[in-house]
């Protein structure tokens, strides 16, 4: 198969080409690609011809986007819309990522807008979100389907993979030097996830090209980053304490979702089942620090 891959030079990027070694890759990413130029695009797409697009290119930064709107919504919104069209044009399937943010994040049982189920949010569930990064992806999303409904929307969510950058590295850096016990949020919960088990979803996808429509493709499992640290810790042997705090006593320029879970209805009526954050977190420890 020939997979085109955007972003391909960021951390899921990096994964996904090592997943898909041996097929036909082309990795797309700046200086030169582009995803806000749409001519040059379109001739890129043109000249690989692939099979199917998988569309990670985005500006992530949360509060990056929070103070620079104008530029989120130019790389995730209409970057996206450029993609479709590029997609659509030489006759690609396309696999977009998105994330847990286009939801509110409310805790359940609160409202507005906060999951049917304590297990998270469904995809057949109304996106409300709150940051500006949560409107520009699904502003991404809304142009992808309106150019090519057939496309397949992934989100994902508290991502990490080999190199980082991401939570996991930043903690594991952190609880490894001596000092005060680390301050880490224990109110706000979703779905640690690793870039390889995004890998693996996205390989079961590309072999099911039926599948369109919204995918959630989280690690199982639900969690504080407190939680998450915990953990980490203790497959790590770090001896470092770690004491729960709140969301404010670290105010952010953007607001983070206090209960961002994702329920995987839909891999779960196909039969293909995530792994556990905890087993998936401790394959990835055993890859990336292999002294610990």
């Amino acid at each position: 198969m020939k997979i085109l891959i955007t972003g391909g030079k960021g951390m899921l990027g990096r994964t996904l080409q090592r997943r898909f070694a041996a097929h036909d890759l082309f990795v797309a990413d700046l200086p030169d690609v582009d995803i806000t130029q749409a001519a040059a695009l379109a001739e890129t797409f043109k000249a690989f011809s692939p099979d199917a697009v998988i569309h990670c290119a985005a500006m992530t930064r949360v509060d990056d986007c929070e103070l620079n709107e104008e530029l989120a919504f130019r790389l995730n919104g209409r970057g996206s819309a450029n993609v479709a069209l590029a997609c659509k044009a030489c006759g690609a399937r396309l696999i977009a990522i998105s994330t847990d943010y286009v939801f509110r994040g409310t805790n359940p049982g609160e409202t507005p807008f906060s999951p049917a189920s304590a297990e998270g949010y469904l995809e057949t569930e109304r996106p409300a979100p709150a940051t500006v990064y949560g409107k520009t992806k699904l502003a991404g999303e809304q142009a992808v389907f309106d150019i090519l409904p057939e496309s397949t929307v992934v989100r994902i969510a508290w991502l990490y993979g080999a190199g980082g950058p991401s939570f996991v590295h930043t903690m594991a850096r952190l609880g490894a030097a001596a000092g005060d016990p680390l301050k880490v949020v224990d109110d706000q919960k979703g779905n640690p996830t690793s870039a390889d088990a995004v890998a693996d979803a996205l390989a079961f996808l590309l072999d099911h090209p039926e599948v369109h429509g919204v995918v959630h493709a989280t690690c199982e499992g639900i969690c504080s980053w407190y939680g998450l640290t915990v953990e980490l810790f203790r497959l790590l042997g770090l001896t470092r304490a770690v004491t729960p705090c709140t969301t404010g006593e670290f105010p952010r320029p953007a607001p983070r979702p206090a209960y961002s879970a994702l329920r995987k209805g839909v891999l779960a009526r196909l039969g293909y089942t995530m792994p556990a954050w905890q087993t998936a977190l401790a394959a990835f420890v055993a890859r990336e620090f292999p002294k610990a």
